[in-house]
């Protein structure tokens, strides 16, 4: 907090901050195809006409003759040509850009993702270099593509966008939002404005539709106001102006420690979803605190927990009075409503203390309040118990008692020496001490004592209480206003140190654990520093739990050689699923002797920190709860931390797996190729002349080595995205007899029953690419079935598909293998019944069929008895791949 008319100096640092750093500005629309890059591109051009020193670092025309239009005469800088996968991707050119060093850069499609060894893996990553380097940096974003909208979006959506931009970006970028009604876009969809038609068509019956427009359009103008308004808020707060600047609505909820606190945080998140408002729950710290029973405590996290589980943002503000608490946050907030209750007090307290509802409202200026009254109810059934030692203890007076009565025994020996209005004066000496180190109550009883004291040891007549001239009566009175006077300013400097030493520990604390948890380099040093430090800060046993398919397992505790019982683990799981506290001191599972509480992230929860305590008794004091709620939050940040940076390594680990493998797999395919055709051609010209067993034996092996390392080709070109399909109508009977032809001989004689109907449709399907499916289905038939069964080929019709099966007649699949068969490389238990083949045939077959849009599932056959009849391979033949009436685009 800070005074009135002075900076929040947060706000200054972070306005300082962005000094000598370039501007961004986002074009952010609701959907493709609301002219963002037209909008970016209009708007550069004003400003290099206006002078600006402009390039166009990267700009997405998408084959648009009327953005390409606009992008003429801008100066491009070309783009960096990367290599990947034997392809060449078109990059932005970032050392062209610094070197260059112009006012503005045009960037497009900030969410894009960069080619694999990239400067940055994200496009919004080089935005913020440019702007480092002090570029003004013009760029587009739509709606779906904000981290934390994308889970909204596919809700409603059902399509899920994996490249996102962080919140934080937007947070320091002018918006700009280009709209358009949703009629007008589907217009433009299906003029192929946007997309081709044939894309266009489809995407209207997707994610084009109008009410999904519709909501994304309310997402984009929402998210864009709520920017507005936290920059409006941060500019106000970095220059101190006066007023709450009510652009948006925002609602702040005060509560208490009385019982109806969560019906206000209740009537506080109604109205705030009323007024589509941020809202917040704030508590305020005063003197008041020290008299809170365990009870009183309880139920203040209780609400500000509920409060934190609605959605708001809570806080707990130390101050001398609650009026000036809330109206010092109010003002910090703008907020533009205040949720209060007001509870039934009797005349005679509210003439004593006053009403804070009446004192706020006449005092918090132009801000709407909302009072709730409290049922008094709750208050009657339940009486409030002071906490014990409000008045102080009884060494508290005994103290003050003995320094009154040193004091006089000096007064008695200096009263020769000195005046009596001198003596008087070091009477404030005991009150001073007693208020500032017992508090005010002492402090009143030491003014009541030093003035008998004086009138008995020092004002005529000595010895008794009477008092003979006026004028020590008066000196009698000023003593004692003076002595209660004082000791109310010394009790309430003693108060503000012990507010400002509690939150001093706590800040101290919080810092410490951060310390800890960022010196952490893996994930398990990180899970243990948080068991360690939390233990320490609480005094309590801690443990640390994740989900598994097994139930929580524990990966860290302290002391380390803590084990959980069944009961525990239940409270665990429970805490996991429900995502909310369990255990002893909750409301579920008390029977156990720890308390759970989820490490909950915008993730889910990623574990459960338990804690209990070595006598067994509550796990947490009540006044412990508001600390361990920081301590989780910055627990749970951490840990989604560490685990997204172990994932990230894992995928660039997997990526450079996987291109190694690719780049092996295409050389030594290519390799191979040359000396294995030179062996085939021979061994073809011995069969003319030759009918030797060893001959055949020689060609029966080459032709199995060329599918191999057809296979080889196959996979890196499936890996690579780099499959030429020339797609035309198929006959499905057709295409079963030439791969049950072409695969003749290596199935050995084995009988193939082929059971299609008559009236199969055709398809529209690659035939080179499905005959490549057929023939490895085949080709591991033989090689996987019983000897002497028959390989069945199946087709069906479905309501809203085609059906090809090929079943082996074999010992079938094991349990939960169904997936991991697809895998490349990958052979399962009972694959030592042959010793060939590399594992490649099945991720051929799936990357093939998903290539030509479709699916592909293994599954065990089963007979009417429920019995294993074999391995079934199901190709899944959409709908809309099947054509009813031969049309002349058919006909190849």
């Amino acid at each position: 907090m800070t005074e009135r008319g002075r900076p929040v100096p947060d706000a200054l640092l972070r306005a300082a901050a962005q000094e000598g750093r370039g501007r961004l500005k986002i074009f952010l629309g609701a959907a493709p195809g609301v002219g963002k890059t037209w909008e970016m591109l209009s708007e550069g051009r004003q400003r290099r006409d206006a002078g600006v020193d402009l390039v166009v670092g990267v700009v997405e025309t998408h084959g648009r003759r009327e953005t390409e239009a606009l992008v003429q005469g801008h100066e491009v800088v070309p783009r960096r040509q990367v290599e990947h996968m034997g392809h060449s991707l078109g990059e932005m050119d970032m050392d062209a850009i610094l070197a260059r060093a112009p006012q503005l850069a045009l960037v497009d499609e900030l969410a894009h993702t960069n080619a694999p060894g990239s400067r940055h893996p994200k496009r919004y990553q080089d935005v913020e270099e440019l702007l480092d380097a002090g570029i003004d940096v013009y760029s587009t974003l739509n709606i779906q593509h904000v981290e934390s909208l994308n889970d909204v979006v596919a809700s409603f959506t059902r399509v899920r966008v994996r490249e996102t931009v962080p919140d934080s970006i937007l947070e320091r970028a002018e918006i700009e939002v280009v709209d358009i009604p949703p009629d007008e876009l589907i217009e433009r969809l299906k003029d192929g404005k946007v997309y081709v038609p044939h894309e266009a068509t489809r995407a209207l019956s997707h994610f084009f539709s109008k009410s999904n427009l519709t909501a994304l359009r309310e997402l984009a103008l929402r998210h864009a106001a709520q920017a507005v308004d936290a920059q409006m808020v941060e500019h106000v707060r970095a220059n101190a102006l006066a007023g709450n600047f009510a652009v948006g609505e925002r609602v702040v909820v005060c509560v208490s420690e009385q019982p109806h606190a969560a019906g206000l945080v209740r009537s506080g998140k109604r109205l705030a979803d009323a007024l589509r408002a941020p809202w917040s729950v704030v508590h305020i710290e005063t003197q008041r605190n020290q008299q809170f029973t365990d009870i009183d405590r309880r139920q203040l996290a209780d609400t500000l927990a509920l409060a934190s589980r609605l959605g708001a943002s809570t806080a707990s503000i130390p101050a001398m009075g609650v009026v000036d608490g809330v109206r010092e946050y109010c003002r910090e907030a703008r907020a533009t409503q205040i949720v209060v209750g007001k509870s039934p007090r009797s005349w005679w307290f509210e003439l004593r203390h006053g009403s804070v509802v009446d004192h706020l409202v006449r005092t918090i200026g132009e801000v709407a309040v909302h009072v709730m009254p409290a049922s008094d109810e709750p208050a009657r059934g339940r009486r409030r118990s002071r906490a014990p030692g409000v008045w102080g203890r009884p060494s508290h007076y005994l103290w003050t008692l003995a320094v009154v009565a040193g004091l006089t025994a000096l007064g008695r020996g200096l009263v020769r020496a000195i005046d009596l209005g001198n003596i008087a004066l070091l009477y404030l000496i005991p009150v001073m001490f007693a208020a500032a180190t017992f508090g005010l109550r002492a402090g009143l009883f030491a003014g009541l004592a030093s003035s008998l004291a004086y009138n008995f040891f020092f004002l005529p007549p000595t010895g008794t209480l009477t008092v003979n001239n006026p004028e020590n009566v008066i000196s009698i009175l000023v003593l004692l206003g003076v002595a209660i006077v004082t000791s109310q300013f010394a009790a309430r400097v003693r108060a503000q140190a012990d507010l400002a030493g509690s939150s001093s520990r706590q800040n101290a604390a919080l810092a410490s654990f951060s310390r800890q948890l960022t010196a952490s380099v893996t994930q398990a040093e990180l899970m243990q520093a948080i068991c360690a430090d939390i233990a320490r800060l609480l005094d309590v046993r801690t443990a640390l739990l994740l989900p598994s398919a097994q139930g929580p397992d524990l990966q860290a505790a302290y002391p380390p050689e803590d084990r959980l019982d069944q009961i525990e683990l239940a409270a665990a799981q429970w805490a996991i699923d429900n995502e909310q506290p369990a255990g002893r001191g909750s409301s579920t599972l008390t029977a156990s002797d720890w308390l759970f509480h989820p490490l909950r992230t915008s993730r889910g929860v990623l574990g459960v920190l338990g804690i209990a305590r070595d006598d067994a008794g509550e796990p947490l004091r009540s006044d412990q709860v508001p600390l361990l709620m920081s301590l989780l939050d910055q627990a749970s940040i951490a840990f989604d931390r560490m685990t997204l940076e172990e994932e990230s390594l894992k995928a660039r680990q997997v990526g450079e797996r996987d291109k190694l493998r690719s780049a092996l797999l295409s050389s030594v395919s290519h390799d191979l190729r040359t000396p294995l055709t030179t062996i085939l051609s021979a061994a073809q010209e011995l069969r003319k002349h030759s009918s030797n067993d060893l001959v055949l034996a020689i060609d029966t092996e080459a032709q199995r080595l060329n599918r191999f390392v057809a296979n080889l080709l196959d996979m890196a070109r499936v890996e690579a995205g780099a499959l030429p399909m020339k797609v035309e109508a198929t006959d499905l009977f057709d295409a079963v007899a030439g791969a049950v032809h072409d695969t003749r001989a290596s199935l050995q004689e084995r009988a193939v029953q082929v059971d299609i109907v008559p009236d199969i449709p055709l398809v529209r399907v690659d035939p080179v690419l499905l005959h490549h499916c057929l023939i490895n289905l085949l080709d591991n038939a033989g090689r996987y079935g019983d000897p002497g069964t028959p390989i069945v080929i199946r087709c069906r019709r479905l309501p809203d598909a085609l059906e090809l099966s090929v079943i082996d007649r074999g010992p079938g699949l094991p349990a939960g293998e169904e997936q991991r068969v697809f895998e490349t490389f990958t052979r399962l238990a009972g694959s030592d019944r042959v010793r060939h083949g590399t594992g490649l045939g099945l991720a051929i077959v799936k990357g093939f069929a998903e290539a030509m849009g479709l699916t592909v599932e293994a599954a065990n056959d089963v007979d009417p008895d429920g019995g294993t009849t074999g391995a079934r391979f199901t190709i899944r033949i959409p709908d809309r791949l099947i054509i009813a009436h031969l049309d002349s685009e058919d006909v190849p």
